[in-house]
């Protein structure tokens, strides 16, 4: 399979491309510097510009690029840079792959959990409709600017990707440092959910639906979430370090912005993944435990 991927140098889009080229499949990065090589495209996302004679003859496209949501603080221009870094992109990409003849046969486009926005201990899955966040509304518009390619007759899935977790990135990465030294421990209370998955299954997930024949909204995460105390407690047991100081809300508040901190540490968002499920793909990593000790070379 001829694969084009967006966002392919990012935590998860490189992950993604190792895996592809590893299986056999071709994969033209797309990319917004000058092009290194025959198999890199050229795109500009703000100026609506991209090298279509370069994506000519992809069997599918993986789009996984924005701007990441927790890489700033966030004032008014820092959200608007995050909802604009969605809506364009994703909208040049499904306007490209509608006007593509022939046409790739699958679009897999990135979103997130956040559509769901906080639901407490309610349980969610892709049949439940959106927040009324800020996250939840990007996602809303991030998953309506593919509608081109659908409306083409490609078939389009959103990737509602949850907490991706590996040692190399995301937010294992950030809280290891503080577990290790015996530091870490819940955020606030702790009894909101967490809708993890680990980095292998993401990209295993992604790589099922190429081929899966689903379409539509599909919830990438683990079939076990859990509650971030939980979560502490399973990583300070793995690591061999106490992890019961609960992290007061004023730090990452400080840190990050009240909003921010809220969506990304405190809001409970309880995550099914049924269509993946019906779709027949089998978790590498379905407990957490047994997740965190494979990534971090820790015997089970």
């Amino acid at each position: 399979m001829d694969v084009a991927v967006t966002g392919a140098s990012g935590f998860i889009g490189s992950a993604v491309v190792a895996a592809l080229l590893n299986d056999g499949h071709h994969v033209r990065r797309v990319v917004r510097r000058p092009p290194a090589n025959a198999d890199e495209v050229r795109w500009d996302p703000e100026a609506a510009t991209i090298d279509t004679a370069g994506l000519a003859g992809v069997d599918a496209v993986v789009h996984l690029a924005g701007e990441g949501i927790a890489s700033h603080r966030w004032t008014d221009e820092q959200k608007r840079r995050i909802r604009q870094s969605r809506t364009k992109g994703t909208r040049l990409i499904a306007e490209t792959v509608a006007s593509l003849d022939p046409r790739p046969e699958v679009l897999l486009s990135g979103s997130a959990i956040g559509y769901y926005a906080h639901r407490g201990d309610e349980e969610v899955t892709e049949a439940d409709p959106p927040g009324g966040d800020f996250l939840a509304g990007v996602c809303v518009e991030w998953e309506a600017a593919a509608r081109p390619a659908v409306d083409a007759g490609v078939r389009t899935a959103w990737l509602r990707t949850g907490i991706v977790l590996d040692p190399g990135g995301g937010a294992l990465q950030r809280m290891l440092p503080l577990f290790r030294l015996g530091l870490g421990g819940p955020f606030g209370r702790g009894d909101q959910w967490w809708s993890w998955i680990s980095l292998a299954d993401e990209v295993g997930a992604i790589l099922h639906l190429l081929s899966s024949g689903v379409e539509g909204a599909v919830n990438l995460t683990g079939p076990e979430p859990v509650r971030n105390l939980e979560l502490a407690r399973t990583l300070g047991r793995v690591l061999g370090r106490p992890a019961m100081v609960p992290v007061p809300r004023f730090g990452p508040g400080l840190l990050l912005g009240p909003e921010l901190a809220q969506s990304l540490l405190y809001d409970s968002i309880r995550v099914r993944p049924a269509v993946l499920t019906d779709a027949g793909y089998t978790f590498g990593h379905p407990d957490l435990e047994a997740a965190l000790r494979a990534m971090l070379g820790q015997p089970i």
